[in-house]
């Protein structure tokens, strides 16, 4: 009897994933003469039993798309919204699973949907996930799928503000994605040149970087460019929302909970930066939020290549039953890990990383005195 697998996207979009989805199905179906199963929507789909045949025809022509022809969602099995509740619906969508009859179900996710996929494993499910990450915050692999593409248009988008930044003697700062890890962030702000790059693993000073910019000034260079990650944030802020999380969970305990929820409640850090900046150096600043417009268009030929390396090492895997795993590409060879290694956790940039010495050597400032 031929065997049946499952695809889903889940979680953020990132360009590459239409070469992934490309690559699993033809080498699944031509290699191992498997049946592929497309669930749109990702999750969502597979608890809502959004099944479709994914035939080869349906495959034709994605390789340079963006974003998923499967479509996706950030809902999570666990915790998936009905109405004015969340509901776990972890047994929808193993029930989906059944009455499918799959074989296997291939999940390329993010950080937060690789996590929904080990519990699914753990469910009794057999799961097999790629790693999609624009910022690139997924451990145990070189990198993720989207991470070049979104890296390249930041830097481009950077490379042009850099001239409006010269000829208005403005600070320019730009945002970009990055809620757990600067790769993003830093890989961009290096390409680009950028004069002072805020990461999430190192908490700035703020007088070190009003220090850079004024250090500038008194170069003859009236301009500075500034990249940002969204979870950037100052020491002092970082060193309030520490106490007040030992000190709540003193009382009512889960220290870790209560940091989350301040670090979520105190975003907008980047306007008070720019306001910060402003009063202190006399410049005006201009900010720029690139958000999900890194997440767009066409991917990059690194990224195409990478979807259909992980596409290809999936569809091993699935043939030859290594479940629980995903794929990964680590020190430029395939390879796969166990979920459970991955689930949950982030991948800060190391401070001996060679990215970081290159930002300093190169003169730009990271807002820290020094790297411990």
């Amino acid at each position: 009897m031929t065997k049946r697998i499952g695809i889903i996207t889940a979680g953020s979009d990132a360009p590459g994933v239409n070469a992934a989805i490309r690559g699993f199905g033809r080498a699944i179906t031509n290699t191992y003469n498997f049946d592929l199963v497309g669930f749109k929507d990702g999750f969502l789909g597979l608890v809502e039993n959004r099944a479709f045949d994914l035939s080869d025809s349906a495959l034709s022509g994605i390789l340079t798309l963006g974003g998923t022809i499967l479509g996706t969602s950030i809902q999570l099995p666990a915790a998936m919204p009905k109405g004015d509740q969340i509901l776990d619906l972890t047994n929808q969508a193993v029930e989906t699973y059944r009455k499918q009859k799959l074989d296997a179900l291939v999940c390329i996710c993010d950080r937060a949907t690789q996590e929904a996929a080990y519990q699914l494993s753990l469910a009794g499910l057999n799961i097999i996930t790629m790693p999609k990450a624009a910022d690139n915050d997924i451990p145990c692999t070189d990198k993720c799928i989207g991470f070049d593409s979104a890296r390249e248009i930041a830097t481009q988008a950077i490379d042009r503000l850099h001239t409006t930044a010269n000829a208005t003697h403005r600070i320019m700062i730009v945002e970009l994605l990055g809620n757990s890890s600067g790769w993003l962030t830093l890989g961009a702000g290096l390409a680009s040149g950028a004069d002072v790059i805020l990461i999430p693993e190192l908490p700035y000073d703020m007088d070190i970087v009003v220090d850079a910019i004024n250090n500038r000034r008194k170069r003859g260079r009236n301009f500075s460019l500034i990249v940002v990650a969204e979870r950037a944030r100052s020491r002092e802020l970082v060193d309030f929302m520490e106490t007040s999380a030992r000190l709540r969970a003193a009382r009512e305990g889960d220290q870790a909970r209560e940091l989350e929820r301040l670090e979520n409640k105190y975003s907008g850090q980047t306007m008070l930066l720019a306001r910060r900046l402003e009063e202190s150096t006399g410049l005006d600043s201009q900010i720029t939020i690139l958000g999900s417009l890194v997440r767009g268009g066409t991917p990059t030929a690194a990224d195409r290549l990478l979807g259909t390396q992980l596409a290809e090492w999936s569809a091993k895997m699935a043939a030859e039953g290594q479940f629980g795993r995903m794929a990964c590409r680590q020190d430029g060879v395939m390879s796969s890990v166990p979920l459970e290694s991955i689930a949950g956790k982030g991948k800060p940039i190391p401070s001996d990383h060679g990215w970081l010495r290159s930002a300093l050597q190169v003169g730009a400032t990271l807002g820290v005195a020094e790297i411990a």
